[in-house]
């Protein structure tokens, strides 16, 4: 990846910060919006030209592939050759972007800087860009396509790069790249700080090890084992004192078995939350008690999201069942509690707070946003792109 050393293109030229709350957001709802009555529904009349398109030509409808909320008014969600914002809980919602992008995954650190993994229309190469004004524009930043899985800005400069095998550290805004040191067999990381991380290393045949370093890879020590015939990879969350490690075992008719492990004190002690044991996919990873035998929807793990030093979110979905849910704690693991479903093939969450949340949920024919306002215990869609047939 001769991409990843020292990457020098021409700087970005950024925008004012204040330049998004004028270009993108402006000063309020738009002027038709705000003397609307209620909230909007549906699409809010939004991307006509382009559902058309995609109608006629019978493909996919219009869905949504990432979400990103920095609180439970303000956020983000993107799509194919999309992305739309709201600045006031789903009232209203604007089009930020239109054009040549596929968004996979997005990462705002503020309201203005961006970047995200996106590929050109109709093309499998993902490539690196960033905006410098909310979302409205995009400047490619790789040359070439790159290998990145999953990336993470911490700010308007530092961010990482992620691999299933191996994690990327920028200080300049993704014009460069440097790679940190993980251990042999990694199989998914995480990095709160350039110092302090994880990892998910596989011991073929005997199963799983988190790895914690606290000096950026120089040095890694064992945090938790979990026992294991055919580990294949996992995904860790950090942040603050809470730390959780999400374990994949096999998969078949549509059905993964995982197991979930939850430390509140940084790795110091762990305990296991969730042991999915599947008919497709055989056992859950790891041995001993668990609070729960099932997750979410009884169903596949999505991705998590932690708030402050007690709180976590994971998202759960059934395809063959059809019907998405979360699972909380305000308890840092300790206690559990899966809630009641929504109809769907998948989601995907986002939580700025204990409460606030959002989850985009593809269902049949259809791709639609959701709020919350007590933790998931509720859902009231706010978007919908609806497909032909509808």
């Amino acid at each position: 990846m001769n991409w990843t050393k020292n990457i020098r293109l021409r700087v970005l030229t950024l925008l004012s910060c204040g330049l998004l709350a004028a270009s993108v957001w402006g000063t309020g709802a738009p002027a038709q919006a705000a003397a609307a009555p209620a909230c909007g529904s549906g699409d809010h009349g939004l991307l006509q030209q382009l559902q058309a398109k995609h109608s006629a030509a019978e493909e996919t409808p219009l869905s949504f592939t990432d979400i990103q909320f920095l609180s439970g008014d303000t956020g983000r969600a993107v799509g194919n050759g999309f992305m739309i914002g709201t600045s006031d809980g789903g009232c209203h919602f604007q089009k930020i972007y239109e054009g040549q992008w596929n968004f996979r995954q997005i990462t705002f650190p503020d309201n203005v800087h961006g970047w995200a993994l996106a590929s050109v229309k109709e093309g499998t190469d993902a490539y690196l860009i960033a905006t410098a004004d909310g979302g409205s524009t995009w400047k490619r930043i790789s040359e070439t396509a790159v290998g990145f899985e999953r990336i993470a800005f911490t700010d308007s400069k530092h961010g990482f790069g992620y691999v299933r095998a191996f994690t990327y550290y920028t200080e300049d805004g993704g014009l460069s790249w440097s790679q940190i040191k993980t251990p042999a067999n990694t199989r998914g990381a995480e990095f709160s700080s350039r110092s302090n991380g994880w990892a998910v290393v596989v011991a073929p045949g005997e199963g799983y090890r988190i790895m914690k370093t606290t000096d950026g890879g120089a040095s890694w020590k064992l945090s938790l084992k979990s026992a294991f015939a055919y580990p294949e990879y996992g995904r860790v969350y950090a942040k603050g004192d809470q730390v959780y490690a999400l374990l994949y075992g096999g998969t078949g008719m549509s059905q993964t078995s995982y197991s979930l492990y939850a430390s509140s004190n940084q790795g110091k002690k762990w305990s296991r939350v969730i042991a999915e044991d599947t008919a497709g996919g055989g056992p859950a990873p790891g041995s001993g008690t668990a609070l729960l035998k099932k997750g979410p929807a009884s169903g596949k793990p999505g991705n998590m999201q932690l708030v402050g030093n007690s709180t976590a979110f994971l998202v759960g979905y059934s395809p063959a069942g059809e019907k998405v849910a979360v699972g909380r704690t305000f308890t840092g693991g300790k206690q559990w509690a899966n809630l009641s479903p929504i109809a769907g093939f998948d989601g995907i969450i986002s939580f700025p707070g204990s409460k606030d949340g959002w989850m985009a949920v593809r269902g049949q024919n259809t791709s639609s946003l959701y709020a919350t306002k007590d933790g998931g215990a509720t859902w009231k869609v706010k978007f919908t792109f609806k497909g032909t047939g509808q």
